[in-house]
C-alpha cells in the first residue's frame, strides 16, 4: 500500500480547533482585564496575553496547509508508518508485532465532519492517524488487527 494522505475535511477540523483556542485565549485576556480593574494587576500582563494570542493564532492558521500537506500514513505487512512535517520531520514506524489494540475515536468536531481518529496502541504508547472517514477508519482498524493477528500466529 502506498502512502495515504489524510482526508481534506481534516483541515476544517483543525481550523475550528484553532478558532476555539483563540476564543479561549480571548476569554483569558478578558479575565486579565477584569483582574487589572479589580485588583490592579499589571497592565503588561494584558498586553502579553494579547501579543501571545495573536502570534499563536497566526501560527495555528498558517500551519494548517503545511500540516495537511506533510501528514501521511502507510500500512504494510510489517509496520504502520506515520509521517508528518517537513521542517520538523517526524517519521514513526510501529511494528505490526508490537500492536496490541486499534481503537476508533471521534469527538464532537470530528463527528460533525464525519471523521474518526485511528489510535494504534502498543504496550508503551498510542500513535494516532489524525482522521479518516468512518468507512476508511474501520477498514484500517480491521486491516491492522488482521495483520497483527497474522504476525502473532507466525511467531
Amino acid at each position: 500500500m502506498k502512502e495515504q494522505p489524510l482526508p481534506s475535511k481534516i483541515k476544517s477540523v483543525w481550523r475550528l480547533t484553532a478558532f476555539l483556542t483563540t476564543a479561549v485565549e480571548i476569554i483569558i485576556i478578558l479575565g486579565l482585564v477584569a483582574a487589572h480593574q479589580l485588583w490592579r494587576w499589571p497592565l503588561w500582563l494584558i498586553w502579553l496575553g494579547i501579543i501571545l494570542s495573536i502570534i499563536g493564532t497566526a501560527i495555528d492558521f498558517t500551519l494548517i496547509p503545511y500540516r495537511y500537506a506533510f501528514s501521511h500514513y502507510q500500512i504494510t505487512s510489517t509496520a504502520v508508518y506515520l509521517k508528518s512535517g517537513y521542517i520538523f520531520r517526524k517519521e514513526e514506524s510501529i511494528p505490526i508485532t508490537r500492536i496490541q489494540n486499534v481503537t476508533l475515536e471521534a469527538g464532537p468536531l470530528l463527528q460533525h465532519w464525519n471523521l474518526q481518529k485511528v489510535n494504534v496502541e502498543t504496550a508503551s504508547t498510542t500513535h494516532t492517524i489524525a482522521g479518516g472517514t468512518p468507512e476508511t477508519a474501520e477498514q484500517l482498524q480491521n486491516q491492522i488487527l488482521h495483520l497483527a493477528k497474522e504476525a502473532r500466529d507466525d511467531l
